[in-house]
């Protein structure tokens, strides 16, 4: 008799699980709460979907912020390499860009959850759509089956993989934390990781939409009583009428530490020179037009309204004569330019991150097979577990892997 397994969620997980679990063997059923699957996965890559990334095996660990050694049985399950050359034998063109991104050829993220699809229903799964699971049935210390709102189903083993907390429209509301919370699980706190930050400045608002590219983002903490950076990152940035958002501050947000508020930003607007670089470039500035209005010398350095916003911050009136400019004035800009001040209020809502920070605690999970170490016969995989990891395509990879190690572990007859 083949294995009857039951998964819940028909996310990126949730379906590569289906997967692996029926090339091993076994009867899938595949049970949804929201009538299509891979919600989440259509918006991905802004509705391209960053299937991975083709970097090397250590760039791809690099990339890995939280618990990457609980993941090396999953990527030797199923790895960035391997998934590109399964979507290529699903039938998916995949191309790489810019970062080593993969995407679909087509841009459309359809094209992978209907693959996934497609694959599913050739090889006889079952998948219920519009069906919602209320909770576990464990008997003596084993999973047996699912209770949902029309009734309860048995299986052989269960595997969750119904997401985390970030994008909740998608269907991702916690319920799989829940439910291995009341199997006996810990649950590390969840946050928002991979999301626009929220700053203390109020001036952001006010140059809301303008991107700031070639930029250095630095954060600052304190430990041990010194001032310790966090993180520093040279890329495209922007401001919001929150704060500051953009690739940069994405990345950042999922480096920050638990007690973040009120850490230290430093903006650089100009890292390829150095302040004495700058003073010089700012004399030649000021030479070229000795009676023009500084903002007009403002405007060859930034764009005019984040030199008008530079000048008010630093004290500075626009209208000043270029050769009145102190030496002392020129030093404050040279130094404003290099350091512009900024502080973390908090970080946006699981509505705007990308990922969920936090969940299932992976030391009660067996990371060469990922089933319970506390409930025998259940298993989970995807954002449910505390693992995330950069933007570029790796944490869809790591739902992806995670899947295919559950599917395939799930799968497997006992000896």
């Amino acid at each position: 008799m083949p294995v009857r397994i039951g998964i819940i969620g028909a996310g990126a997980a949730g379906l590569m699980a289906a997967k692996y679990a029926l090339d091993a063997g076994a009867s899938v059923t595949v049970i949804e709460k929201n009538e299509k699957a891979g919600k989440k996965i259509y918006i991905t890559g802004k509705g391209r979907c960053n299937v991975t990334n083709a970097c090397d095996k250590e760039d791809f660990m690099k990339n890995l912020v939280r618990n990457p050694r609980f993941l090396y049985a999953s990527l030797a399950c199923l790895d960035n390499k391997g998934l590109m050359r399964l979507f290529d034998e699903l039938g998916v063109k995949l191309k790489i860009e810019r970062g080593e991104r993969v995407f679909p050829e087509s841009d459309h993220a359809s094209d992978i959850t209907l693959a996934l699809e497609r694959y599913l229903r050739i090889k006889g799964a079952r998948i219920l759509y519009n069906t919602r699971v209320s909770g576990l049935i464990i008997e003596n210390g084993y999973v047996i089956g699912v209770k949902t709102e029309t009734g309860e189903m048995s299986f052989d083993r269960v595997i969750l993989a119904s997401g985390g907390l970030s994008y909740p429209t998608t269907g991702s509301t916690g319920d799989g934390h829940a439910f291995l919370k009341s199997a006996g699980h810990s649950i590390v706190p969840c946050r928002p990781a991979l999301t626009p930050i929220e700053t203390n400045e109020s001036w952001c608002a006010e140059l809301m939409g303008l991107t700031l590219k070639n930029v250095s983002l630095n954060a600052y903490g304190v430990k041990n009583g010194k001032r310790k950076k966090i993180h520093s990152e040279q890329g495209e940035m922007l401001f919001t009428h929150f704060g500051i958002s953009g690739p940069l501050v994405l990345t950042l947000s999922s480096l920050l530490p638990d007690d973040f508020r009120g850490t230290e930003l430093s903006l650089d607007l100009k890292p390829a020179l150095s302040e004495e670089q700058l003073d010089a470039r700012m004399l030649r500035e000021f030479a070229a037009m000795p009676n023009k209005q500084l903002i007009s010398c403002m405007d060859t350095l930034e764009p005019h309204a984040l030199g008008e916003m530079i000048l008010r911050l630093t004290k500075i009136s626009p209208y000043q004569i270029v050769n009145s400019v102190t030496a002392a004035q020129r030093k404050r800009l040279v130094s404003f330019i290099k350091n512009v001040p900024l502080t973390v209020k908090g970080l946006r809502g699981m509505n705007e991150a990308i990922i969920t920070r936090g969940g299932v605690n992976v030391k009660e999970i067996n990371p060469s097979t990922l089933e319970s170490r506390i409930v025998k016969n259940l298993y989970a995989a995807g954002e449910l577990l505390d693992i995330d990891a950069l933007t570029g395509g790796f944490n869809l990879t790591i739902a992806f892997a995670t899947g295919a190690l559950a599917g395939k572990s799930a799968a497997a007859q006992d000896e």
